[in-house]
C-alpha cells in the first residue's frame, strides 16, 4: 500500500499550531473532516477512539515521529493525513523527545489487513532518515505531498 492509497492530500498540515497531544489529534482529525474524508458528525467519536488508543501506549515511536491511528466504522477505506509541527509537541514518545512528524491513520474495523499494510508502509518509509529530514523541513502541504509521491515511487527506501 502506498501513501497515495490513503493519505488525503488536501488534509496535509505543514505547520500544526497545537502544542499538546490532544490538540494535534483534534487538528489532524479536523483537517480530514474539512477535506471531506471524514464525516463531521463522527469527529468527536474518532478523536475519542484515537485518544483511547494512545492510553494503551503512546504512538510516539521516537526520533520525532508519531503515528496516531485507530479503527472506526464511519470510514469505508483507510484514510489518513500528515502533519508537521515546527516547534515539536510532547507526545509522550518512547524516547522522551518531542514530535515533529505525525502520520494519522483511520481504518474500517472490518479491514484489518489494509490497516496493517498502511501502517507497514508508514513504518518502512519512516526508517529512512532522509525522508524524515525532508518532511521536517517541508514548508508547505505541496512540499509534503511531493515527498510522499517520491516515497511512493521508491525514491527513498530501497
Amino acid at each position: 500500500m502506498k501513501f497515495s492509497d490513503f493519505v488525503t492530500t488536501s488534509a496535509i498540515q505543514a505547520d500544526l499550531s497545537s502544542s499538546d497531544k490532544e490538540g494535534v489529534i483534534r487538528e489532524l482529525v479536523t483537517s480530514l473532516v474539512d477535506s471531506g474524508a471524514l464525516d463531521a458528525g463522527q469527529q468527536d467519536a474518532i478523536v475519542a477512539k484515537i485518544l483511547e488508543r494512545e492510553e494503551l501506549g503512546s504512538t510516539g515511536i521516537g526520533r520525532g515521529i508519531a503515528v496516531p491511528h485507530t479503527k472506526h466504522p464511519s470510514v469505508s477505506k483507510p484514510v489518513g493525513t500528515v502533519g508537521v509541527s515546527k516547534s515539536g509537541v510532547d507526545f509522550m514518545s518512547l524516547d522522551g523527545e518531542t514530535v515533529q512528524l505525525f502520520f494519522m491513520l483511520i481504518s474500517p474495523p472490518d479491514q484489518p489487513s489494509d490497516h496493517l499494510r498502511a501502517l507497514e508502509n508508514i513504518s518502512k518509509q519512516l526508517q529512512d532518515e532522509t525522508f524524515c529530514r525532508f518532511l521536517k523541513q517541508a514548508n508547505s502541504s505541496e512540499d509534503i505531498q511531493q515527498i510522499l509521491e517520491e516515497a511512493d515511487n521508491n525514491q527513498f527506501v530501497s
